[in-house]
């Protein structure tokens, strides 16, 4: 998944080549910094003996931290690379009167194929942008201790996800500038049965329900342009 991920972004920025003979040729990189509010999937309730009942399992919100090489196609259009890292912990959520109960360290990790825009020109001291991207977003495998002692460990897994956000960036009279910005990923991770969908022409067929984690970040940093 990731190797395509990378041929992804260098396809946009083979690409964009042509582009480069007729604008000046620039690139940008940033780093931010912002808290993520995660929320995961939920399913059947499960009953742990001694500890409770529990029908989700979700990231604990926290700090999270990304950085962005985008290579300019026009003054306005950047076609780069986005990755992202949230430091969470797994958390199980409790029903019935069971509180929720973290089960150990997690790590998020998100690696994106991105499309910006940047409004007002080039030179511009407030410049407003748009972002979207595809890729996909790894959750990292959870080591655990259990009731009797023993220790566990929950596998990592690797899901199709997509990002999109949208923000400002500013600056002075130099390259270096300041950004804050907010930004939604959405990561497809299972369906639930949810009933048939029949048809007089293709007959009978089961449906899902999709389920998604979402990351939701508000951020700052800085940037450069060169």
């Amino acid at each position: 998944m990731f190797h395509r991920i990378i041929a992804t972004a260098s396809l946009l920025f083979l690409t964009a080549v042509p582009a480069f003979a007729q604008h000046d040729a620039r690139a940008e990189v940033g780093v931010t910094f912002g808290w993520v509010y995660s929320d995961g999937v939920s399913g059947s309730t499960r009953i742990v003996p001694g500890v409770g009942s529990f029908d989700r399992v979700d990231p604990k919100d926290s700090f999270g931290w990304s950085a962005e090489v985008g290579f300019f196609v026009n003054p306005n259009v950047e076609v780069g690379f986005l990755y992202g890292q949230q430091p969470s912990k797994l958390l199980l959520g409790g029903v019935g009167g069971t509180p929720d109960k973290e089960v150990g360290d997690m790590a998020i990790r998100t690696y994106h194929a991105v499309f910006t825009y940047n409004f007002g020109e080039s030179d511009a001291k407030f410049r407003p942008y748009i972002m979207g991207g595809l890729g996909a977003s790894d959750f990292g495998a959870v080591d655990y201790v259990r009731v009797g002692g023993a220790a566990g460990t929950v596998n990592g897994a690797t899901k199709f996800s997509s990002t999109w956000g949208a923000g400002v960036k500013i600056y002075g009279n130099s390259r270096v500038g300041a950004r804050a910005g907010v930004r939604w990923t959405p990561t497809y991770v299972k369906s639930d049965a949810s009933g048939y969908w029949c048809d007089p022409f293709w007959g009978c067929y089961l449906v899902g329900d999709p389920q998604y984690s979402n990351q939701f970040e508000l951020n700052g940093g800085i940037t450069l342009k060169f």
